[in-house]
């Protein structure tokens, strides 16, 4: 039988339960994401990211980390990081007489808060964050807002790029969201499912430009929870029309197709109706997902349904109602860091994170 662990779980609190033990255990999740739930001290973080490893070496362990308004950790020697936006803002800022420098300084400082993000993070034991946001800031999605670079894609795709690369100079991969682009719309996909009515012609003429441009060196890519319907009528993230004819096969994209929260019910809205979370799994990796998101909700999180899904995606398994995909555990084993983390003492007396710090905006 192939191997597929494609979930991605949570918890409630600060340790783990012997509950969290066990679904951590089970072959079929491949992850956990932290909250800010999750968070009380450095320490407390160091020690929670050990036991979990302690488990299974090959649990990934991420967080929604990007900066700005999103950053899960914010004190006890945590860096407060700029939003993107705020990057984005540094590339028109040319010094006087020096046409340019403001496009310098802003990829330097990209470039800086990804190394700074990733260093700390992995010093606690964190192997992953759902970061760069690729999305375009048309003025339009309060729940992108700051948290996009800019409106040009070719800005967003050079500050990402210098984004990317100091996460990669700490030893952590990327992912890109939200896929093919979640700015030009207003509902947040939260609470509600957006409907973006442009063609395809126009999105990959314009939001879809980072992933075309950055397919090469993005580790992963998260699909938005938006329908885009004059493509598909099923969201991106359910669609094996905008996954693998588009993003595979059009744009060239390798690595892992992860989805956003698949527990809040806007995200699993598809053909008028609101799929259970079993079926909004299964629909998620037969439409080309490589994992799911299933967090972020009392109900899934301390309940019995998480422990139904696992069950119910299993038994699934057995009927034949979805195939494990060894690939698309190779892709999950591949967003693992390759390299050992610097203690956090070790890390902060460091001249590389040193000078990172001194170039943050």
């Amino acid at each position: 039988m192939s191997i597929h662990a494609p979930l991605i779980i949570d918890i409630e609190g600060h340790q783990l339960t012997d509950l969290d033990r066990r679904r951590l255990s089970h072959p079929l999740v491949g992850g956990m994401i932290l909250f800010g739930r999750n968070w009380h001290s450095r320490a407390q973080l160091t020690d929670l990211c050990a036991d979990i490893q302690s488990l299974r070496s090959d649990l990934l362990i991420a967080v929604d980390h990007e900066g700005g308004r999103v950053q899960r950790f914010r004190t006890d020697g945590f860096t407060p990081l700029p939003s993107m936006r705020a990057l984005g803002e540094l590339w028109s800022q040319d010094d006087k007489g020096q046409p340019g420098s403001g496009v310098l300084k802003a990829c330097e400082a990209a470039t800086s808060v990804g190394f700074v993000l990733a260093s700390e993070l992995r010093a606690c034991g964190v192997d992953f964050s759902f970061t760069p946001v690729l999305d375009l800031d048309h003025g339009e999605s309060g729940v992108i807002g700051d948290r996009a670079f800019a409106r040009d894609p070719r800005v967003v795709s050079l500050l990402a790029r210098s984004l990317m690369q100091g996460l990669l100079q700490a030893g952590m991969g990327n992912c890109g969201k939200h896929f093919p682009g979640h700015g030009a719309v207003k509902a947040d996909s939260h609470v509600a499912l957006p409907v973006d009515k442009r063609s395809l012609k126009s999105i990959l003429a314009d939001d879809a430009q980072p992933y075309r441009w950055l397919t090469s060196v993005l580790t992963a890519v998260m699909p938005a929870h938006v329908i885009y319907s004059k493509v598909d009528s099923r969201p991106a993230g359910f669609s094996p029309r905008w996954l693998q004819d588009i993003l595979r096969g059009q744009l060239g994209f390798q690595g892992v197709v992860c989805t956003d929260d698949l527990s809040m019910a806007a995200a699993r809205q598809m053909d008028g109706r609101t799929l259970s979370y079993t079926e909004a799994v299964i629909t998620a990796l037969q439409a080309g997902c490589d994992m799911a998101l299933l967090c972020n909700r009392s109900a899934v999180n301390s309940g019995a349904e998480l422990d139904d899904v696992l069950d119910q995606l299993a038994e699934a398994q057995l009927k034949g109602r979805w195939t494990p995909s060894e690939i698309s555990e190779e892709r999950r084993l591949d967003l693992l860091p390759r390299s050992p983390a610097r203690p956090w003492d070790e890390l902060v007396r460091s001249a590389d994170y040193m000078h990172a710090l001194g170039r943050l905006p």
